[in-house]
This record gives C-alpha cells, sequence and structure tokens, in this order.
C-alpha cells in the first residue's frame, strides 16, 4: 500500500510538483496557483491530501447511521452524500464524504485528521459486524484527481466509460470510482479516485485540455462550492448549522440520534441562527482555517473564524468563513481589527437566515 503511494507521488514530482514538508509532503500546486477563472474554464488538480476510511462488514451501515449526521442506511450504491462526526456536544470533529459499494461503505476525509478519527470511531464499534481499515493506499483507488469547469466533463468523459448524470452520484468500473460533487463557477467538478497507472496514463492528455493544479487548486473549488472541510484547526468549533452543512445536505434531521444529534437538532428548530458561513476575498495569501476574523465596531472579540482557505493566483486568497450574521453588514478584517479586510462574495446557494 505504502509503495503504491509512493509511485503516485514519484510521478508527481516529475510532473514539478512542489510539496511542503512543514504540512506531512502535501502537493500545493505545479509551478502556478490557478485563479478562480482558470478553474472556471476546466481544471485537473492531484489530490494528495484526503485520505480514505473503508468500513466493511454486514453491520457497517447502521453502525455508521448511528455515528454520522446523514442517513447511511439508505445510501444507494449510486449515491454519495455528505456527512459529519460530532462530538456529544454537537461540534463536528470532522465531515466525510461517503459512498457505499458492495464491499464496503467509504469515508472520505482530510488525512491530517484521519488516523485519530478512525481509531475514534473503531471504539464505538463494540458488537458490530464492522470493521474500519485506512484504504487510502489501495491500489485501484490510491490517485485521486479532481475536475471542474466549463471543459472538464469532456475531457474525463474520453478517460472513463460514464460520468456521474448529477451532483451527489457516483459511477464505477475498471476505470476506478468518479464521484460528482457541488457544481462550481456553473458547472460539474469530480473527484476520479483510480490506479497509479490509469492516473499517470490519463494526465497527458488532461493537461492538454486543462489547467493542472494540486490539492491549492481542488481546495479553492470547494470554497467556490460553498462546501466546507473541517481540518485540524477547526475540529469541535462548529455546530453543523453554523457553516452551513444542513444547507449542502450534510445533515438529515429525521434519521435518528448520533452523537450531538440534539444539540444539532435544538439548533435548527429553536431560536434564530445567529452563524452562518459566508464566502469572501481578501489580499493575504497567508490566511488558513483557524484564523480569527474581527469586525471594525467590536474589535476586541472576534466575530468569526476562517473554515478553509486556499490561494487565489490575485496575490490573496479565497476563504470560507463562519461568522456572527450582524457582522456582515459591517467591515471584518482577518487577525485583527487593523488587518487585512474580507470582501464578501455570493456562494453559490440561498443563504438561510431566518429563524430556524
Amino acid at each position: 500500500m505504502t509503495q503504491c503511494i509512493n509511485d503516485w507521488i514519484d510521478h508527481l514530482s516529475a510532473q514539478g510538483a512542489r510539496f511542503h514538508p512543514e504540512r506531512a509532503g502535501e502537493i500545493d500546486d505545479f509551478g502556478n496557483v490557478l485563479t478562480p477563472a482558470d478553474l472556471a474554464g476546466g481544471f485537473v488538480a492531484a489530490v494528495t491530501d484526503l485520505g480514505l476510511i473503508a468500513v466493511a462488514g454486514e453491520d457497517a451501515a447502521g453502525f455508521l447511521h448511528n455515528q454520522l449526521t446523514n442517513d447511511v442506511e439508505h445510501l444507494g450504491q449510486a449515491d454519495v452524500r455528505l456527512a459529519g462526526y460530532c462530538t456529544p456536544k454537537g461540534r463536528l470533529q470532522a465531515t466525510f464524504l461517503a459512498w457505499r459499494d458492495a464491499d464496503a461503505v467509504w469515508l472520505q476525509l482530510p488525512r491530517a485528521i484521519q488516523a485519530p478519527l478512525q481509531k475514534r470511531l473503531s471504539m464505538f464499534v463494540l458488537r458490530a459486524k464492522a470493521k474500519l481499515r485506512d484504504a487510502t493506499g489501495e491500489p485501484d483507488r490510491v490517485a485521486v484527481l479532481g475536475l471542474g469547469g466549463e471543459r472538464a466533463g469532456a475531457a474525463l468523459g474520453m478517460l472513463v466509460d460514464a460520468l456521474p448524470s448529477a451532483p451527489y452520484t457516483r459511477t464505477e468500473g475498471a476505470f476506478g470510482t468518479v464521484l460528482r460533487l457541488a457544481d462550481a463557477f456553473g458547472a460539474p467538478r469530480y473527484l476520479w479516485l483510480t490506479s497509479t497507472s490509469s492516473a499517470v496514463a490519463a494526465l497527458p492528455a488532461l493537461r492538454l485540455a486543462l489547467a493542472f493544479g494540486g490539492n491549492a487548486a481542488w481546495e479553492l473549488s470547494g470554497i467556490h462550492a460553498g462546501v466546507p472541510q473541517v481540518t485540524q484547526p477547526t475540529q469541535e468549533q462548529f455546530v453543523p448549522q453554523m457553516i452551513n452543512y444542513e444547507l449542502v445536505g450534510g445533515v438529515n434531521f429525521k434519521k435518528g440520534c448520533y452523537p450531538g444529534q440534539e444539540i444539532v437538532a435544538r439548533s435548527q428548530y429553536l431560536g434564530k441562527l445567529k452563524r452562518r458561513m459566508a464566502l469572501a476575498t481578501l489580499d493575504n495569501a497567508a490566511a488558513r482555517p483557524g484564523d480569527e476574523v474581527f469586525a471594525a465596531d467590536d474589535p476586541d472579540q472576534p466575530c468569526g473564524m476562517i473554515v478553509n482557505a486556499a490561494p487565489n493566483g490575485q496575490g490573496g486568497a479565497d476563504v470560507l468563513v463562519e461568522i456572527k450574521l450582524a457582522a456582515l453588514d459591517g467591515e471584518v478584517r482577518h487577525g485583527a481589527a487593523g488587518g487585512t479586510p474580507l470582501r464578501f462574495a455570493p456562494l453559490p446557494y440561498a443563504l438561510d437566515t431566518a429563524e430556524a
């Protein structure tokens, strides 16, 4: 398994990948930072910072159904779903992409938090017939390519037998697994999980047709899709609604109990939501998840926190930021009241701020 990962990383190194040892060797880009316009036109990104947990056994779906914020028991084999894992206080420890086939339920999440999350979930298996394993480096899904933008569907369609027809569906075959996720820039986004040999064979054609990037490009596309990803700096910081997780389909309020369910339900049905997630850009490419933001009219305490951030190729960063709704109408700055100002932009979905 380790050799499969090493082979894929070695190939990306030969393609000019830039590595960041301070972030466990993650690939950031391939010599240039892609802009939102690049992504909108069409891009392919080598994604190396996502891990994969396989949960196998006859009770796998039922076990996860009782742990996660979304319905897993009724997850169809052509479906893909977002799901969260909360503390008993309703704070998100992780957000996943989940899908199911005849062999297992698959959970994709950032590699940096995979090992402790997998260990924690395993503690609650108890007598259930379910077993968790690290599937990140398994040969038929070791290479992960993210694609999106206007030209991506046609380029990928030349290499796989069938593309998913709608967001949050998938196709599978000898080519591997293709997940279609939330659209960005008015075009589909795909994650293609395949073997190193298939990815190596596909990359030349994809690079001719599309802009080429790494993790930063994929993260930027997710930011513009308005879909949050909990990472190490933001674990246990947010109730799902604070980062719009129910708006993007990550919470099922009818599925029954899971850790933190009472808190999540109370946030939905009682009172009024006072915090949400917004899309913004700022002239500081060093912005990172977990950074606080401050309102000019209340400079002594933070009004929010950056959830996800990626360089935008224009000298700054685009971010998803969890924030007090009251602060959206005023001036908001990064890091301190005198920091770089944020410029807010519309999300690709309606930000429901009505009474919950």
